[in-house]
Order: C-alpha cells, then structure tokens, then sequence
C-alpha cells in the first residue's frame, strides 16, 4: 500500500507554498515533517531547516542558470586541471585568483602560453569559481565576440549587444590574437576594453607572449597602444609553460584495434 504523504494530509499548505514560489519547501516538506517528529524538533528548527532547503533549492537553480549562460565547459574546473603538466605555474596566484578577490578590484587577469598548456582551462576554472560565488560570466573566443559585435551591427542590434558584454561581472576571452583583427574590430575591442575598464574584470588568454600582444592590431597600432594601455594597467598576469598536453592519436595503437 502506498504511504500518504504530507501534503496530502494538508493540500492547502502545499498549495499556499507553490503560489508563494516556495517550491523547495514544497518538496522537503514531507521528509522534514517526518524528521521533526523523531527528533523532536522545537518549532523555530523545523522553520529553519525548511527555508534552508528553499534556500538551498535557489542557490543549485540559480548557479545552474549563471553556467548555462556563461558558456563555459562543465569539466574545465579546477578540479580538473593538471597542475603537474604546468610545474612552473605560479601557484600562489593561482590560488588567489580563484577566491575571485581580482573581480572585487575590478582588475584584468591575463593568461598567456604555448597551444595546449591548459590556459582556456584555467581561464574557466576561475570562470567556475566566479559563478559559485553567484557571479555572472561569460566565456567566448575573441572571433566569435567581435563576430557577434559585427552582426549585431547589421541587424541593428549593436548597442544591446555591446551593453551586454561591457556589463558582464567576468568577461573571459579565449585566444586573443589567433587572428589579427582590422578596422571595425580593433575599434569594437578596444571600445570593449575602454568601457570595462576599471568597472568589470576581464579575463584574456593569449598564445602570444605579453610583449607580443600589439601584433594583434594589424593596421592601428595607436588604438593597440591605448587598448593594451588599459589592459595591463593593474593586470594579473598569468604565463603557462610546457609542452602541449592534447596529445595526438596512437595510429599504431588504432590500427591494431580495428586489426
């Protein structure tokens, strides 16, 4: 015979609760209840443990939300990275990056290093860590960001897009520099930058080194000055070295398989 719950006992109670948008007490109420009795629970802990679970129910809902629009990958955490493949790696910095105190700051944090040594990871690791603290994020190539600014621009769109992006609280752009950017897009990136500056942290990787970091404006190298200006002022700077950890298929190995 099936066992009556709770909220069969006290329908109305369930319903008050679902028009008041408390569904996380909703779906704990009948464990709780059971728990309070053999407890024996005083009033005011019972309450306490219900609104935790509504609590509780919001945080998972809203983190779920913030890393369905940050774009990030479920597996670049920290807990995943390999720190034994990056043995020059400041831990130290690493480390504070990751309490997200930079964001407080309103400060860069610039990763740059040879293909494949784990600095998109890093990069949405910090991502990871920002979106457990409740902030929003958003993770996307430099291609497809001034992809983006360009299409908006035709269909019109242009200023809601770049407002969305300028506020952001963590804007991390993955390979910087993979394609030198011309006339508009030095002027979108820069016009980025600028707005961001001081008010939002921007997190960038690069496979170029610091130095190197002009070459990515092709024919303005005035806008690359005061672009670069603003982003290494106060900048946490991050440098991955190592050889790159994608390792290509064993063709052999393969072979002897479908053998």
């Amino acid at each position: 015979m099936k066992p009556t719950t709770a909220t069969q006992y006290h329908p109305e109670v369930a319903q008050q609760l679902r028009l008041l948008r408390l569904s996380g007490v909703t779906d704990s109420l009948d464990i709780r209840i059971r728990q309070a009795i053999d407890e024996k629970l005083s009033h005011l802990e019972f309450l306490q443990m219900l609104l935790g679970d509504e609590l509780a129910r919001r945080d998972q809902t809203r983190s779920a939300l913030l890393l369905k629009k940050a774009s990030l990958i479920s597996s670049k955490t920290i807990e995943q990275f390999d720190f034994a493949a990056c043995p020059t790696l400041n831990r130290s910095l690493v480390s504070d990056l990751l309490t997200c105190r930079f964001m407080g700051e309103a400060c860069p944090v610039l990763i740059c290093g040879p293909t494949g040594t784990g600095k998109s990871h890093l990069a949405q690791a910090i991502g990871h860590q920002a979106i457990r603290q409740g902030k929003d994020v958003l993770f996307i190539t430099q291609k497809s960001l001034l992809g983006h600014l360009h299409k908006a621009r035709i269909t019109g769109h242009y200023d809601r897009k770049f407002a969305r992006l300028a506020k952001v609280s963590l804007l991390i752009i993955d390979d910087y520099g993979l394609y030198p950017m011309t006339s508009p897009q030095d002027e979108d990136f820069h016009e980025l930058v600028a707005h961001r500056y001081e008010q939002r942290s921007t997190i960038i990787t690069s496979n170029l080194e610091f130095g190197e970091w002009d070459q990515a404006f092709a024919r303005n190298k005035l806008l690359a000055t005061a672009t670069l200006d603003r982003l290494l002022h106060n900048a946490y700077r991050l440098t991955l070295q190592g050889k790159s950890y994608r390792k290509p298929r064993d063709v052999k190995k393969t072979d002897v398989a479908r053998g």
